[in-house]
């Protein structure tokens, strides 16, 4: 299918005239840009074609006549066969598992193509431009018998070696494909990405992804040395001779340009818009032009290639910009033609129809291993596209350079003096003083806007898709209407497993962003979060490593400290021994209570951290599992954590200097009909408005950044110092009243003890970690909880997907 990039997207817009002036996720009408939910913008050159969820790579067969792509993501795989020369697609062939790997042979009869968690290579037979049957090349038992997952794959041009590399087992294999039979395991150093063979066969080259360095493995001997790189290397590129050898560092925004003679890196080209050191370009893709003069570089999380003049290597300077999709993971070029697979596509959207009932898998009536969550689940909505480019030149690359920096709300200004209001409680740069001392920084579980302030008269809600109103969640429908209401605040990830990440680092590495969807996908693997797993971590690590370095007092209860230990270094002496991690068998009235015992013990001794991280999470519920706590009660017992902790605090001596943000660490549970990222977020403090509606759009970024002005930090990543702080919602004045906590309004001991359908599919829910059950079932049984068991969700009753820049009289 074919995609028109003028107008991307054409929806519908119902506002009523308050909501008029407010600025929503969608096409930009003045600009033709579109805006992400998380402030960034779109402006995709060229043409387009569908690719399927996540593609990941592609590559082009030795004749340029194929171009074969590998769709990785949450909901559907597969392997797409495209002409490149017309920009169609020839054949899908659809799978069960796959991840990144791919290659042709030199005669362009097979593919070979990453199985993943199954740990095997599918060997694809090519014939008359079709994806013909696979033969499987076994590295061991299927996940999580064995824990391999290859990744890169490499084949010589007699199709007698085949040569992959892993990122469960950190390993290289080395494969007869003819037999399909193991030549030899070699360890690595740590997980690997991709591999790449010099011209004369004699050396792979592998990205060890997890480290920062590229492994030269000597294919006749067996012999590896390593030449140090940047954080996070992924693509590897060799130019025509081999003699060069370009190396994407992801973390650090760069590119080493590596002289494989001497195994020195002559150059480290800088990739971002700016000059900084903040994470946040991830530069993961490259390729060069056909005269190997011009060195193109997809910077993912800056939705842009950054394109250079490598034609003297160890001189290689800038020549500017393109913009592209969002969150570009792969480039390549044929002749005069930029193709681009964008993993995210072209643009957000809403999700109003999501969750929607399950069909029947059997006579059972659920699902007991679904492979996919549904169109409109969050994880899967957001397809690829392949972008075509005419190579531009002079004025045209001109014009692309300052779309991609009008698409960027980043830049050096904004990152030391932010957005704001002089005199406001809010710094706007390092070294202003706040009245604001204390930070508690609540961190809540999966809710989007309109599951629970939908009901809100003042706010722009759906009522029909609230399940979780006024009566379930008293107290942060109190919040909202005592304190302030943004009801346009979104979060920057997609699900748990980025977005704890994102909530305590304003970034989730490429490894997050680009290895969740596998085991959420129901296709094997861990939970590799919220410092769990060394590779996760970004650079310059977390919000607590920040306070650490700049002298900053922090304490963290249940977040990033799971089993009552903590995840990462620098919590170790600043956790709550007794505060609990994620586990739904535990209320989070009982988390409330055991902050407020640690948090009296610290006031009596003036010892109260300057930010407290707090974890109150029973708002991700277990579904109707026979005997467990009911959705409502669930989500009404979270709804009373979070107003008895803020009535707790607020008859305490430091009320007056202390401000609580609450937020969702991501949206995934349930449907908005604005845009699938926006969800809930609470204030109160005393220096907190009273009685405001704030329609201006913030994100999970904007909060960090806040937090980070009233601490004196600096930003961690490009998403934070872009973003606008929330200093609309503070006054300069304090108001001392404090909260009184709303008593719940239903049953918090309610369990579920029906027996039907929805109860049945939920005991096969797996509740140890958060998001580890699929949320299209979750989120359908609660939905029949609250609605009744026969209950489908009604159609939106409108939704947004324009942004209206200024009123006009035909616009109504």
């Amino acid at each position: 299918m074919r995609l028109k990039l003028q107008p991307l997207l054409v929806a519908a817009i119902c506002l009523t005239a308050s909501f008029a002036y407010a600025q929503l996720p969608g096409k930009i009408r003045k600009t033709g840009q579109v805006l992400l939910p998380n402030g960034w913008k779109l402006s995709p050159a060229g043409r387009a074609l569908q690719l399927g969820d996540l593609p990941l790579n592609m590559q082009l067969s030795p004749s340029g006549k194929l171009l074969a792509v590998t769709n990785n993501g949450e909901s559907t795989q597969s392997i797409q066969l495209i002409d490149p020369k017309t920009e169609k697609q020839l054949d899908e062939r659809i799978v069960g598992k796959a991840w990144y790997g791919l290659a042709f042979s030199n005669d362009e009869k097979m593919l070979y193509a990453g199985g993943g968690n199954d740990n095997w290579i599918m060997a694809f037979h090519i014939q008359n431009n079709k994806i013909g049957k696979a033969d499987t090349i076994k590295l061991g038992k299927p996940w999580p018998d064995n824990k391999i997952c290859t990744t890169g794959i490499a084949v010589n041009k007699a199709n007698t070696r085949l040569y992959t590399v892993t990122k469960e087992d950190s390993a290289l294999y080395v494969i007869d494909p003819a037999s399909r039979k193991i030549v030899k395991r070699v360890k690595l150093a740590a997980e690997a990405y991709s591999c790449i063979l010099s011209p004369d066969e004699a050396t792979l080259y592998i990205s060890i992804w997890g480290g920062s360095e590229v492994t030269c493995y000597n294919t006749h001997t067996g012999s590896m040395t390593g030449i140090a790189a940047g954080s996070h290397p992924n693509e590897l590129l060799l130019n025509k001779t081999g003699k060069i050898l370009f190396v994407a560092n992801a973390n650090d925004n760069s590119v080493s340009v590596i002289n494989t003679l001497t195994k020195k890196t002559i150059e480290v080209i800088s990739t971002a818009l700016y000059p900084t050191r903040l994470t946040g370009s991830t530069s993961n893709g490259l390729a060069l032009s056909a005269d190997q003069k011009t060195l193109y570089i997809a910077n993912a999380d800056n939705n842009c290639l950054a394109v250079f003049d490598v034609s003297q290597p160890g001189s290689s300077h800038s020549l500017g910009f393109i913009p592209v999709g969002w969150y570009p993971t792969y480039v390549r070029t044929l002749g005069n033609k930029i193709l681009v697979a964008n993993g995210k596509g072209f643009t957000s959207m809403a999700n109003p129809e999501g969750p929607q009932p399950v069909k029947k898998a059997d006579n059972s009536g659920y699902k007991k291993a679904p492979t996919s969550r549904g169109e409109q689940y969050i994880g899967g909505l957001f397809k690829g596209t392949l972008s075509f480019i005419d190579a531009p030149k002079g004025d045209q690359l001109k014009k692309y350079t300052r779309e991609v920096y009008a698409n960027t709300p980043f830049n050096n200004k904004v990152s030391a003096f932010a957005a704001g209001i002089e005199g406001n409680p809010i710094p706007r740069k390092s070294g202003q003083a706040s009245p604001i001392k204390h930070v508690f920084y609540i961190i809540k579980e999966n809710r989007t806007y309109d599951q629970v302030l939908g009901d809100v008269p003042q706010g722009n809600g759906d009522t029909s898709l609230c399940i979780f109103g006024e009566k379930v969640t008293p107290n942060e429908h109190a919040l909202v209407n005592n304190f302030v209401l943004l009801d346009n605040f979104y979060v920057d990830a997609e699900v748990s497993a980025d977005g704890h990440n994102w909530s305590t680092a304003a970034y989730a590495t490429d490894f997050i962003e680009k290895t969740w969807p596998t085991s959420y996908g129901g296709r094997g693997g861990n939970y590799d979060s919220e410092g769990t797993r060394k590779i996760g971590d970004p650079r310059d690590g977390y919000i607590w490593d920040y306070c650490k370095r700049a002298g900053v007092s922090y304490r963290t209860y249940g977040e990033f400290a799971d089993d009552y230990k903590p995840n990462i270094k620098s919590l170790i002496g600043h956790y709550c021994v007794k505060a609990p991690s994620f586990d739904l068998d535990i209320t989070d009235r009982y988390r409330e209570q055991v902050w407020a015992h640690d948090f009296d013990s610290l006031v009596k001794i003036n010892k109260v951290p300057q930010l407290s991280t707090i974890r109150i999470s029973n708002d991700h519920t277990s579904g109707q599992q026979k005997g467990a706590i009911s959705p409502i009660a669930a989500v009404a017992d979270n709804d009373q954590g979070v107003g008895l902790l803020i009535e707790h605090l607020s008859q305490s001596p430091i009320w007056k200097e202390s401000v609580v943000f609450v937020l969702e660490d991501d949206a995934q549970n349930g449907p908005d009909h604005i845009d699938a990222h926006r969800s809930p977020v609470y204030l109160a403090g005393a220096y907190v408005k009273r009685n405001a509606v704030i329609h201006n759009m913030y994100s999970t970024s904007g909060v960090l950044r806040t937090i980070e002005l009233i601490l004196n930090l600096p930003p961690m990543s490009q998403y934070d110092a872009a973003a606008v702080p929330l200093f609309e919602c503070f006054n300069d004045q304090p108001d001392l009243s404090p909260y009184k906590a709303i008593p719940a309004q239903v049953n918090l001991e309610q369990r579920n003890v029906a027996d039907n359908q929805s109860s049945k599919r939920s005991q096969f829910f797996n509740l140890a970690k958060e998001d580890a059950v699929p949320d299209l079932d979750l989120n359908d049984v609660i939905w029949k909880y609250v609605k009744g068991e026969s209950a489908v969700l009604p159609a939106p009753k409108r939704s947004a997907f324009v942004i209206l820049e200024k009123k006009k009289k035909d616009d109504d």
